[in-house]
């Protein structure tokens, strides 16, 4: 018997899809990063549709092809490297980046526009911290925690709709983006004058939205079972839709976004962030009254975006752990709140050697998965490639954090440096990566086990 959706849930099934990638955090990368590439938006934009757009779509489908997450896609690979991987991945999209980043972009955004109070300093351990945004993140993960208390039920319906409502919003500020921009395209700064395609290309690591679908694709796959899709084939199908209807919205956005950024020079000149860009452009477009929409519509998604987040690893760390869903919930809410002190520019910059150095593998492992029937030995396959993929990341990863200078490194990387393509580009992993892919084919036959 065939397994089939109707037309209705297969639209609703992409628009779920494109409602678990969007978020307010999402938003916050393209402005910046059309606004210096000024005249080269275009190889920019390309890049960072790639890996921010690309990626994650692909990725769902491959963990559909593995019938799992990370522990089906992971089973040639070393007994528990599974769960080190979801372990890492959820820290990473949790409690130590994107978690906390909500409570920020929605400070930077949503209040700070609109709040006329003075910047207030405060130090502590030597480190000078703003008092306004501490306040805010904190009733921010206060709240998050008390949603988070009964696993988000409450807010997931909240979150259904705020989505399609920020959606419309961006929609219209793409509208008066083309209608009436409010400025003119100007040239290309620093790296993004002869390097714009890889730092579009890296920038879209920013979204960490192929690891979040390496983490919630099975999610899908459920959602699937539960409508009666079992078969193999009927759920690579209905995932492959959903996920184009989900990259063709995301695609709209950030394209939208890239363009306003890149008129947005003579508005906001060397923005700090794309929240400065943002909400300057909206102000221009639509007055006061537009920035309160955007506030407010902005506060709810990143709160439905932190819920989801708190409650998505309470739940799982209390898989692994003696202590239960809400001892997690209280940890991980005062531990984002604590984390969220470090500002959204230095949490940013915090993130990027991090992801220079894991996003790769997430790579990696997406394309074995595609490739793993071809395999002669997919064990010693992944295992060889992954290592390649690890150790010319690292190096990227290195040179994100300013480390080069540091004698342990200093050899590696000017070997690497003479000797590898891309390294500069900060895409030292690829090449090493593509040409072990291509060795793999090579390896002597192994009985398959799976």
């Amino acid at each position: 018997m065939a397994q089939r959706l109707t037309k209705i849930d297969t639209i609703g099934l992409g628009f779920m899809t494109f409602a678990f990638f969007l978020g307010a955090g999402n938003i916050i990368f393209p402005p910046l990063e059309g606004q210096h590439a000024g005249s080269n938006v275009l190889f920019t934009m390309i890049g960072f549709l790639i890996t921010a757009v690309g990626l994650p779509l692909i990725s769902i489908i491959a963990v559909a092809r593995a019938g799992g997450g990370l522990p089906s896609m992971t089973t040639d690979l070393p007994k528990g490297t599974g769960t080190f991987a979801s372990v890492l991945l959820f820290i990473i999209i949790g409690p130590a980046f994107a978690a906390p980043r909500t409570g920020l972009v929605a400070y930077e955004m949503a209040v700070k526009p609109l709040w006329s109070t003075s910047e207030n300093y405060f130090t502590v351990f030597g480190a000078q911290l703003d008092m306004n945004q501490a306040i805010v993140t904190s009733l921010f993960f206060l709240v998050t925690l008390a949603f988070s208390w009964s696993r988000g039920k409450l807010i997931d319906n909240i979150g259904k709709i705020l989505t399609p409502i920020l959606f419309l919003l961006l929609v219209g500020l793409a509208i008066g983006v083309v209608v009436a921009p409010q400025g003119n395209v100007t040239a290309p700064i620093d790296r993004y004058q002869d390097m714009a395609f890889s730092n579009g290309f890296l920038a879209g690591y920013n979204t960490m939205d192929t690891f979040a679908a390496l983490m919630f694709g099975i999610l899908l796959v459920d959602i699937l079972k539960g409508k009666g899709i079992t078969e193999p084939k009927a759920c690579f199908k209905y995932l492959t839709i959903a996920g184009i209807i989900a990259a063709t919205g995301l695609a709209f956005v950030y394209i939208s976004l890239f363009w306003l950024g890149a008129t947005s020079s003579t508005l906001v000149p060397q923005a700090e962030n794309g929240v400065v860009v943002l909400t300057a452009y909206v102000y221009a477009l639509f007055g006061v009254s537009g920035q309160w929409i955007l506030s407010c519509v902005v506060l709810l998604a990143c709160l439905t975006t932190a819920v989801g987040l708190v409650s998505a690893c309470s739940d799982y760390f209390s898989t692994l752990t003696p202590l239960r869903y809400r001892h997690w919930v209280v940890v991980l809410s005062i531990i984002c709140a604590i984390v969220a002190n470090v500002g959204l520019n230095r949490l940013i910059s915090l993130s990027i050697p991090i992801l220079l150095a894991l996003y790769p593998l997430a790579i990696v492992l997406v394309i074995l998965t595609f490739i793993r029937q071809w395999l002669p030995n997919p064990k010693w396959g992944f295992r060889l490639v992954m290592f390649v993929a690890l150790l010319c990341s690292l190096v990227d990863g290195i040179r994100g954090a300013g480390l080069e200078s540091i004698i342990i490194f200093k050899s590696l990387l000017d070997w690497q440096i003479i000797n590898m393509p891309l390294v500069a580009e900060g895409m030292a992993w690829v090449l090493p990566s593509f040409i072990a892919i291509i060795v793999v084919f090579f390896l002597p036959k192994r009985q398959r086990t799976r």
